[in-house]
């Protein structure tokens, strides 16, 4: 038995002999989420987004056009009052948590006058957003640092080129074929933001990821890697928020690639972390 096989069996065994031998000890805390009744959960509303700042980091990226444009502006303006009316307590948007000093003091300079806000959406809606509410902070939770391992063993695209999945790495790259994907357009920012978050987008952009996971073979599985590190992305974001509110008062936001989205609210329901709320009872089509 492997050394890992080994240990998961005695922790195992271990939890079953504590909950046998000791059942009148009371549970006096609920750190574990599995323990949190409903009226102890914050409340979390996930708003996923296309980049405003277009950076074209993503697999596939949607051009947003010039938000500081005027007509735009006024926009996004519509969009954090509506917002606003959520309350939110905290505010996390997509910025590396190793990086939290550097957004304070973004944040600090903009609530001072010293800072013009750039196009990205952290900027734009999350800082805007909190400075409208007078919140001391805004939360970067994110993470996207290097994973185990060598960088082929994620590289989908170049093991599938190489491998006879030319055809199959080429249509999942083609933005006219991947789906959950909606072009703002002539659109306001506000109805496009709704769209975006329809249960029914959000499902289909996720489902993407199970077509990338397939490229690869019995032995070398690249996409399978690449899709499971996603995972574990964003069970650190989600961890992030877990910690940055805790308290059953709290009402959490976050702004956040679209993609992110399906798989925040999944982790936010399925732990019993939160009460999720949905974006369309918060965000009006206007």
């Amino acid at each position: 038995m492997s050394g890992f096989s080994t240990w998961i069996t005695s922790v195992w065994c271990g939890c079953i002999i504590a909950a046998v031998s000791a059942p009148a000890v009371a549970q006096d805390d609920s750190r574990l989420l599995r323990d949190r009744a409903a009226d102890q959960r914050p409340a979390l509303l996930v708003l996923g987004t296309a980049h405003f700042d277009n950076p074209g980091l993503d697999v596939v990226n949607t051009k947003v056009d010039d938000v500081l444009a005027p007509a735009r502006q006024t926009e996004i303006h519509e969009v954090v009052e509506q917002l606003a009316s959520y309350r939110p307590t905290h505010i996390a948007v997509e910025w590396p948590i190793k990086k939290q000093a550097a957004l304070d003091a973004r944040y600090r300079d903009y609530r001072e006058g010293k800072y013009q806000l750039g196009r990205g959406e952290e900027e734009q809606i999350g800082l805007k957003l909190a400075a409208r509410l007078h919140l001391a902070r805004v939360y970067a939770v994110d993470w996207n640092e290097d994973s185990p391992g060598n960088d082929e063993d994620y590289d989908w695209v170049a093991y599938g080129q190489a491998h006879g999945q030319k055809a199959q790495v080429a249509a999942l790259l083609d933005p006219k074929g991947v789906t959950g994907i909606v072009p703002l357009g002539a659109q306001t920012i506000g109805k496009w933001l709704l769209q975006l978050n329809r249960s029914e987008t959000l499902a289909a952009s996720h489902r993407n990821y199970f077509d990338w996971a397939a490229i690869g073979d019995a032995e070398h599985q690249p996409g399978a890697n690449w899709v499971g590190q996603w995972y574990a992305r964003n069970l650190r974001i989600f961890t992030n928020l877990v910690r940055a509110a805790a308290r059953p008062e709290d009402r959490m936001l976050v702004v956040y690639g679209q993609g992110h989205a399906y798989l925040l609210r999944q982790f936010a329901t399925e732990s019993g972390a939160f009460r999720v709320v949905d974006v369309d009872d918060v965000l009006k089509d206007k």
